[in-house]
């Protein structure tokens, strides 16, 4: 009897070996090698190379596109991050936490796709055709072109598809699909990688739109391989508390569109709807009372301007390490400006509790947020308040000056809109006009301090 060959691989990045390892050399992480057995088995025309091996190269000129090359779902927001609607072949990954709404939109979303005329096939993994009839009533989605097939074995999803001839496939989820060629479990690198290169390749050769939902870890990481994200036209993550109302999606790949590119929804019993106001949303939860610590920023996610407020709270500490805490802000940018409040301006925060908040389950990347957490730890530290009809903009620099930003109008256009009358921007942008918001520009943090308290607050 011949013996079983196996081998041991990293289910959190791929990575193979002969033997059990207790650190991933590759990702770094413990715990991770499982055993998977080497199979020799062999399905006809299975392999994704036996798809497209009897194609041939093409001029580039001699391409020719038709004239339907994006679908629109009729949702727009959902619309916006795909950069416009559906691009037919491509293959479109959506992540998130267990809960937040990924079945939701998608099942919306293939509601739309077929009051539109186009036939869907919304493969469940996970639901029984009840549990996915009970959803679709609760959501209002009636559809006669939506066929539902729960199936996990990847050789009949394919068969299906062969015989319905889909304009859209849903897989619901990716780690629940196993191939027969892989004799390892569902959910694993190698059937993952496997069963999401045979997708690809089904969508690209027969000009279908693929959307899979992915799973996530503890981490906030798509479960599988990284090359999982390498292999998708888009990858789009829900973003949000899922005991809140408010649902992002953050469009984080696109080969068709704006990468960053946010959408905004609100979950309801009716599923999720669209925001049509985001920043009515972010500003909703604001306190009429001015009080010390609060800021409003205009970030820019993607080609839309969101005014956001940010607060911060400061401390004596009972300990003797201060505490820094900050939600929705990265950890090592509020570090970076607490340093350069204490050296450039000379606030003592050596000894102080520091909490940053970001209202609304935002999260900010973008630089041109550090003027405004700057402003809110100064002024709770200081115990005066920033004028609540101003806004601020501006990236700090390690010696305590502020950068310029981009699209600085499209911002300073919503700010008017929102009914700000002031707004504080880097000195670099003072060229910009605008009549209907009174533009303060300034060079450096203890400036930008000055023109919102009094000196003698400093």
């Amino acid at each position: 009897m011949a013996k079983v060959k196996t081998k041991w691989v990293c289910q959190q990045c791929g990575y193979e070996s002969a033997g059990y390892l207790g650190k991933c050399p590759e990702c770094g992480q413990w715990g991770t090698f499982n055993e998977e057995v080497i199979s020799a088995i062999k399905v006809q025309n299975t392999s994704p190379q036996g798809i497209i091996n009897d194609t041939k190269p093409s001029l580039l000129n001699d391409i020719r596109i038709g004239e339907e090359v994006r679908v629109s779902t009729n949702i727009s927001e959902f619309d916006r991050i795909l950069g416009g609607g559906l691009v037919q072949g491509s293959l479109v990954l959506i992540a998130g936490d267990p809960g937040i709404g990924k079945s939701t939109i998608l099942l919306q979303a293939s509601g739309e796709l077929s009051k539109n005329g186009k036939k869907i096939l919304y493969v469940s993994a996970e639901e029984s055709l009840s549990q996915l009839k009970l959803r679709a009533n609760r959501l209002e989605v009636n559809a006669d072109n939506l066929y539902i097939y729960p199936q996990t074995n990847l050789e009949n999803i394919r068969k299906q598809i062969d015989e319905i001839k889909p304009d859209v496939v849903v897989i619901d989820s990716i780690q629940a699909i196993y191939s027969q060629t892989i004799t390892s479990s569902s959910g694993s690198v190698s059937q993952i990688r496997e069963c999401c290169n045979i997708l690809m390749q089904i969508a690209k050769t027969q000009n279908i739109t693929m959307m899979i939902i992915g799973h996530v870890t503890k981490d906030g990481n798509i479960a599988g391989p990284k090359i999982l994200e390498h292999m998708v036209d888009t990858v789009i993550y829900f973003e949000g508390d899922k005991y809140k109302s408010y649902r992002i999606l953050r469009s984080m790949k696109n080969r068709f569109g704006n990468t960053s590119e946010v959408g905004i929804f609100e979950m309801q019993a009716k599923g999720l709807i669209e925001v049509k106001n985001p920043n009515e949303m972010f500003l909703n939860e604001r306190s009429q009372e001015t009080i010390p610590g609060s800021a409003i920023i205009v970030t820019n996610e993607g080609t839309r301007p969101l005014l956001v407020e940010i607060q911060a709270l400061v401390g004596t500490t009972p300990y003797p390490s201060p505490r820094r805490v900050s939600n929705g802000v990265d950890s090592g940018r509020v570090l970076q400006i607490l340093a350069v409040l204490e050296k450039r301006v000379g606030l003592n925060l050596s000894k102080q509790d520091v909490y940053i908040n970001v209202m609304g389950g935002a999260e900010v990347s973008e630089p041109s947020a550090d003027l405004g957490i700057a402003l809110a730890i100064a002024t709770c530290a200081r115990d005066v308040v920033v004028d609540p009809q101003t806004v601020i903009i501006g990236e700090i620099g390690l010696s305590g000056e502020i950068h310029p930003v981009n699209n600085l109008e499209k911002r300073l256009n919503e700010a008017v809109a929102s009914g700000f009358k002031k707004a504080i921007i880097p000195y670099a942008n003072k060229d910009v006009k605008h009549g209907k918001i009174r533009i303060v520009p300034v060079k450096r943090l203890i400036d930008a301090i000055s023109s919102c308290i009094s000196p003698a607050s400093v």
